[in-house]
């Protein structure tokens, strides 16, 4: 088996719009929650969400571009050009049937959707339909959009799996570049649901927070009052490579993937096993497939989303794998920063482990202002304000609708 490094990063976040502004918001505490500025909200009960702020597309591709793109697929286009100048790649230098790119979505172009439908209703009843419309919306295109930039003819295609899909996405391009089967992957997730749909439906479950009075602390991971998470947008890009292309072609590495897994809770569409049974066995399974024992671990980005069952379920599972030594880790949830990124949660934290462990600091989980008495108070959870601390190695849990669970492990490169 080939060893996988990481050469490139490329984020677009709700708290930065690029990887040195987004460590900077999460070195700082920063949330990313505001009035939702997309639609009118004027009889929604969510308000806010964690958008991505100042940021125009046509400072990155020309006008006619953007028209044939969803903004879920912008947002992973600026990300992945972010990525490929950070890994210092050429397409000219290297074998572009061994470069794949491999995008998780949850949802995929729920914007384009709307918008083509409420024009379809607005009308005369003739079925006018933009030619764009399917190759906007469908899940698969931004992996797809990349490769024609780049022409990267490698493994392709796009991990749905709910808010597990850019870890799924991350771990696919793992074992493909160990298996041999490509040198570079681009791996990560974009996301972007905060439509009339979008939040409708979320908040229709009753899954997010309703604190319009307080948004900015409305992520409130594992503090006794938290009602919900708040939905975000952005993409996360990393570059995989196989390390001895990656030494090869002189690449700085930020990091080494050791470890991925995934299994299912089998057990409710949309609410967690309560005794963590499927987050459990997930982060077994990584530490297993990367050799290491949990006290090997020192930082676990959790999924921790704010939701009420899912904090503590997860809490229960890490306290079952890393026994006495939890208490020794330290864990944080950066979704009470960034919102929930959904199919791109994800590649943001796994972005944000890569940063803790090439800054000496664990991202806090900000918002915490009541101690719930379900969550063992002995858990270092990190909150308030980051930490500074030598982070080694670091897992990083995320946990969809159906029940799919995924998790990967990345440490500290070592020659």
């Amino acid at each position: 088996m080939k060893r996988v490094v990481i050469t490139g990063l490329g984020a677009l976040t709700p708290i930065g719009n690029n990887v040195p502004a987004y460590l900077k918001g999460l070195q700082e505490g920063l949330s990313g929650a505001g009035w939702i500025t997309k639609f009118d909200t004027a009889l929604f009960k969510t308000k806010f969400a964690c958008e991505v702020k100042n940021f125009d597309p046509e400072q990155f591709m020309d006008r006619k571009e953007v028209r044939h793109m969803d903004y879920f697929t912008v947002l992973g286009v600026v990300a992945a050009d972010e990525a490929v100048r950070d890994a210092g790649i050429d397409p000219e230098k290297i074998n572009p049937d061994r470069v794949g790119v491999i995008l998780g979505t949850g949802i995929g172009g729920l914007r384009t959707l709307e918008n083509e439908y409420e024009a379809y209703l607005k009308g005369d009843g003739t079925p006018r339909f933009s030619p764009f419309l399917i190759p906007k919306m469908i899940a698969d295109i931004a992996p797809g959009h990349i490769s024609i930039k780049y022409g990267f003819r490698g493994i392709n295609y796009t991990t749905v799996s709910a808010c597990a899909s850019s870890t799924h996405a991350l771990m696919n391009a793992f074992d493909y570049i160990r298996l041999g089967r490509n040198d570079i992957i681009l791996a990560g997730g974009a996301e972007s649901t905060i439509t009339p749909m979008g939040v409708g439906g979320f908040s229709s479950m009753k899954a997010l927070s309703t604190r319009n009075d307080d948004m900015k602390t409305a992520s409130r991971p594992f503090d006794r009052d938290r009602d919900g998470f708040v939905v975000g947008e952005g993409a996360g890009v990393l570059v995989l490579e196989e390390l001895e292309h990656a030494i090869r072609r002189g690449a700085k590495i930020y990091g080494e993937i050791v470890g991925a897994a995934a299994t299912a809770d089998a057990h409710h569409i949309t609410a967690p096993h309560p005794e963590g049974l499927g987050a459990r066995k997930v982060m077994e399974l990584a530490l297993q497939d990367a050799k290491m024992n949990p006290e090997d671990i020192d930082y676990i980005n959790v999924h921790g989303t704010s939701t009420t069952l899912g904090d503590i379920a997860e809490t229960k599972a890490i306290k079952h794998i890393f026994g006495d030594k939890a208490y020794g880790l330290h864990i944080s949830s950066t979704k009470s920063m960034t919102g929930h990124l959904l199919g791109a949660a994800g590649a943001i934290e796994a972005i944000a482990g890569v940063l803790a462990i090439n800054h000496s600091f664990v991202p806090p989980t900000i918002n915490h202002f009541t101690d719930d008495p379900d969550i063992d108070p002995r858990l270092n959870l990190t909150f308030n304000e980051a930490q500074g601390k030598k982070v080694r190695a670091f897992l990083s849990n995320t946990f969809g609708f159906g029940g799919h669970n995924s998790s990967i492990i990345v440490k500290k490169f070592e020659g």
